[in-house]
């Protein structure tokens, strides 16, 4: 009833060939895994060197310097939740039926602010007059919180109906930085 002992060349044997192989496998994998992160360093590289040249071409544009855009948080969160469309799409739906309530009640007032007179749109009105890709710019608008589909309606009141207020808090967010 006693089994004997297992030859201890044997055993040698298996753990040098667990060893050999566990050491291909691991070199297998840091070798395909520094490729992918070289090829996505590299696209990421690229990405950089053409945002920067996107960059460049806006900030020769003149009369862009003086627009200042401010992100409203509301619109970035509806961004970065692109991932689930129907949480999203329930979203919209909310803010459009509150934005419609905030629309009447701008159309009674005397003045109605449209986006081509808000200084958040008015700098990419003016892109979109200078030739810049349309599609570049309704990404940049997209990242700043903004509604891309307001540059074919140019006289649409604007969503929020908080621009001015914006700019007063841009100006008060600017001389606070200033010394």
């Amino acid at each position: 009833a006693e089994v004997p002992a297992i030859q201890q060349k044997r055993t040698v044997a298996f753990l040098n060939q667990f060893v050999v192989h566990t050491v291909q496998f691991l070199n297998r994998f840091s070798t395909v895994c520094e490729e992918k992160l070289a090829d996505l360093s590299l696209r990421i590289q690229q990405i950089e060197t053409t945002l920067n040249i996107l960059d460049a071409k806006l900030s020769s544009i003149p009369g862009l310097d003086d627009v200042t855009v401010e992100v409203s948080p509301l619109n970035v969160t509806s961004v970065t939740n692109g991932a689930h469309p129907e949480a999203a799409s329930e979203q919209p739906q909310q803010n459009s039926t509150h934005d419609s309530g905030l629309q009447e009640s701008e159309v009674s007032a005397e003045n109605i602010l449209t986006v081509a007179k808000d200084p958040r749109y008015a700098r990419y009105l003016k892109m979109v007059q200078v030739g810049v890709p349309v599609m570049a710019i309704r990404n940049k608008m997209i990242s700043e919180g903004l509604d891309p589909d307001l540059l074919e309606r140019p006289d649409a009141p604007v969503p929020d109906g908080e621009s001015e207020k914006t700019v007063e808090e841009s100006s008060d967010c600017e001389s606070s930085f200033s010394d």
